[in-house]
């Protein structure tokens, strides 16, 4: 690298040159060696590699033309909803639930109508034709265990203790 003259500033050194040999670059306040249009013929260009053939020239060997071809698609209708899916839920499985809180020995028939439905068509709402059997049936033995509570009850309070009262 050689010294810049007295009065200019010194250069720092490129970080892509090595030290002790010249980057063919001109340095600051030199002119350049030779000029691009003065440039051999068998010298490759700025940035490309030589040997190495430019835009638009054929190439020796194609690498598209190397690649595999693509598998064969399958059939169309091949993936999707199920079968019956996408219209909600089964309706009696609905009102098997709300019949649950209503009467709920007509959320039982509907549960289980709605579950023979759902196994034959394939249908949505499984689980809420479960949960209306299942509440159907705690809500109807809780009510059968206060109808029978209030006829002991009654019973109960019509006996007079065999004793008669003057």
């Amino acid at each position: 690298m050689s010294h810049p003259p007295p009065g200019e500033p010194e250069q720092p050194p490129s970080p892509y040159e090595q030290p002790g040999q010249p980057s063919g670059l001109p340095q600051w306040g030199q002119q350049p060696e030779q000029q691009q249009w003065g440039r051999q013929p068998d010298q490759p260009q700025w940035g490309q590699q030589p040997n190495q053939p430019q835009w638009g020239q054929p190439q020796e060997h194609q690498q598209w033309a190397q690649q595999p071809a693509y598998p064969p698609q399958g059939p169309y209708g091949q993936y999707g909803p199920p079968p019956g899916g996408g219209g909600g839920p089964n309706t009696m499985a609905i009102l098997s639930l709300v019949f649950a809180f209503v009467f709920a020995p007509a959320g039982i028939v509907l549960g289980h109508l709605a579950k023979r439905q759902i196994r034959r068509t394939g249908e949505d709402g499984d689980q809420l034709a479960t949960w209306g059997l299942i509440l159907s049936y705690v809500f109807t033995a809780i009510g059968l265990l206060v109808c029978c509570g209030w006829i002991g009850l009654a019973i109960w309070a019509n006996s007079d203790g065999g004793g008669t009262y003057n």
